[in-house]
């Protein structure tokens, strides 16, 4: 019979003896950094400046393909019902600017983080919370996914040849921006500014160039290319409102500063108001001006380069100027997912608080970052590129269901916030107003898109969020049952347990010698059994065992179908009902290899052993590990 062991990691013999070998910790170490005490999460926190490039990346970065989306569906009826395009833009402006106005309420009102999940649950009930929270966190995967498609669209646009390759760009892209996330709130935040920061400056040159040329030099921005596009259905009111819904997506994003309150420096409530009004007027600004030069230099969608490459190639050539608009494009579109990767792990974490996420959710990793739900995060997005082949087309569908449910939630718990606190502030009354005007702006919106999106594939994030409320309710019902199964009166006493020891015998070496010596230390019962797969083997070890004599008989169970487990596991059962012992203990020789390639030598009898015992009533599983030197 093979020997026993544990295959873990290489364990150090004192404090600072470092071993020449594979540590996952130093791995770890060089590609997220290095550890950080709790204490100093205080200094984690963001400038405006900062926060306005990690939270409002989302948003801005829309505008790459909110213009976009808006004419994909307008072509349906021809060229031109394009110019419908700059009207739907106009009124997505107005939206942002209700629902921007109608959140700095919510950022003074909770300056610990107003999300749609606590202002749902605190105002309009649990149900709405959960249902805020699902719907979040869908949008929050599909920021990802659309985001970093959308940035690899933005490269393949300039460099065609790389468009065969787009879900591998979309995964590689996914997995660099998940490690800068690993890396903690502040070293993220200097990272992204860069990029954010660039594409602004991008666009400010590509819109007063474009004004420029239009307004004094009387030579408006020309399509490259002007291609009639027939129509294969009619205007109708319908179409128009299909074609404000997919524009909608660049309202995505808008919530993340309400969500990150605290993550900005005191005084948390206004520096955060700050960053979401220049946030949505840098928003604004940037919808009507792509809109308004996009519909004059007659630029439609093509299939193998984006809209705001043609304007900018229409305005900056084929240049520098160009290449900078698109690398900054992507770069921002990459970065857009930043906002997801900000607010999913932090939403995860206060719903594991409350018992409706798995408890690990809430757990802070070595950067002071939920790393759990970074990770997470990271996974279901790269598996939505590879299963809607890094389209955004097919994405969109999907995107701003979610988010405008959450608004709207968001917004009707705001009016009742204010009706509570009626006493303790004046001006309860206007401010209501304002969140109902934009709770039923978002609500309308949220019914358009769910009704005209539903047979492109909004119906799977329809169905996705009931059933993650159910889940959600499932997991709570779970801790809850735990929970009062493990509670214990304080005034219970604790009473003497009696129990055998069960040795599994593998051969006489030095990791039995140890089990054997801590067993008797503990003056029970112990008993040594070995499962005879070789008969030879048995008797040479009989008579050794013999000569050893360590004060305790070696059991010997044959086993003739040569399996190590299942007779011993019918030992362990047999020994159960024979003694009126409250448990059993099994006790585990296991030496412990010293590199990692050493794993891969021995076998794995102990593990299996262990996952067995681990599902049997009143059976305790003890390990003795001997680390080997060599």
């Amino acid at each position: 019979m093979a020997y026993m062991e544990t295959l873990t990691r290489p364990q150090e013999k004192k404090q600072g003896n470092r071993r020449n070998s594979f540590n996952i910790a130093n791995v770890k170490e060089l590609l997220i950094g290095h550890p950080m005490k709790t204490e100093q999460q205080a200094n984690e926190r963001l400038t405006n400046a900062k926060a306005l490039a990690v939270l409002s990346s989302d948003p801005v970065s829309s505008t790459a393909y909110g213009t976009e989306e808006i004419m994909l569906i307008l072509l349906l009826a021809g060229s031109a019902a394009l110019s419908y395009t700059l009207p739907i833009g106009i009124s997505i402006v107005a939206l942002v600017l209700i629902v921007a106005t109608s959140y700095r309420q919510v950022v003074y009102a909770y300056p610990n983080g107003g999300g749609s999940y606590i202002v749902a649950s605190k105002n309009l009930g649990k149900t709405a919370g959960l249902v805020a929270g699902a719907s979040l966190a869908t949008d929050y995967i599909l920021t990802v996914a659309v985001s970093i498609v959308a940035g690899v669209a933005a490269i393949t646009s300039a460099f065609p040849q790389l468009m065969q390759h787009t879900v591998l760009l979309c995964l590689g892209s996914i997995v660099i921006v998940t490690m800068i996330n690993l890396r903690g709130v502040r070293e993220a935040g200097t990272i992204f500014s860069i990029p954010t920061y660039s594409y602004i400056a991008a666009l400010v040159l590509l819109i007063m160039a474009g004004f420029f040329q239009w307004l004094v030099l009387g030579r408006p921005p020309q399509a490259a290319v002007h291609e009639v596009h027939p129509a294969v259905q009619g205007i109708t009111l319908f179409l128009i409102l299909r074609a404000f819904s997919s524009g909608c997506a660049t309202l995505t994003g808008l919530e993340a500063v309400s969500n990150g309150v605290q993550a900005f420096f005191e005084p948390v409530s206004k520096n955060a108001g700050k960053v979401m009004i220049t946030m949505a007027i840098l928003l604004s600004i940037f919808t009507v001006g792509i809109v308004v030069l996009c519909r004059k230099a007659g630029i439609a969608p093509v299939h193998s380069e984006t809209v705001l490459s043609q304007l900018g190639r229409s305005i900056f050539h084929s240049g520098a100027l160009y290449y900078f608009l698109q690398v900054t494009t992507a770069l921002v579109l990459f970065m857009a997912a930043n906002t997801a990767y900000n607010d999913f792990p932090r939403l995860s974490s206060i719903m594991a608080r409350d018992g409706f996420l798995p408890r690990q959710f809430a757990n802070l990793g070595d950067r002071l970052v939920f790393s759990n739900g970074i990770v997470i995060l990271g996974i279901i997005a790269g598996l939505l590129c590879i299963q809607f082949k890094g389209s955004v087309n097919l994405l969109i569908p999907l995107y701003a269901v979610g988010v405008f449910v959450s608004f709207t939630l968001n917004q009707y718990g705001m009016v009742v916030h204010w009706k509570r606190n009626s006493k303790n502030e004046p001006r309860w009354l206007l401010r209501s107003v304002i969140n109902a005007i934009g709770g039923t702006c978002t609500g309308i919106v949220a019914i358009v898109i769910m009704s005209t999106k539903f047979l492109s594939g909004a119906w799977m994030v329809v169905l996705l969020i009931p059933l993650l409320v159910l889940v959600f309710r499932a997991i709570r019902r779970h801790y809850d049952l735990v929970a009062e199964e493990l509670k214990i009166e304080l005034s219970e006493p604790i009473r003497p347990v009696t129990h055998t020891i069960i040795i599994p015998v593998a051969d006489i070496n030095r990791t039995l010698a140890k089990t054997i010596s801590y067993a008797r230390s503990l003056k029970v019962d112990v008993r040594c059994v070995h499962i005879s797969v070789n008969r030879a083997f048995t008797e040479d070890l009989a008579v050794r065992w013999k000569q050893w004599d360590p004060g305790i008989p070696l059991t010997v169970i044959e086993s003739p179908y040569r399996s190590l487990t299942q007779p011993l596991l019918r030992y362990i059962a047999k020994m159960e009902r024979k003694t009126s012992d409250d448990m059993l203990t099994v006790m585990l020789p296991e030496f412990v290899v010293n590199k990692w390639w050493h794993h891969l030598l021995h076998n794995q009898n102990a593990l299996v052993l262990k996952t067995l015992l681990l599902f049997r009533a009143n059976t305790v599983v003890i390990d003795v590990p001997y680390h080997l030197n060599g």
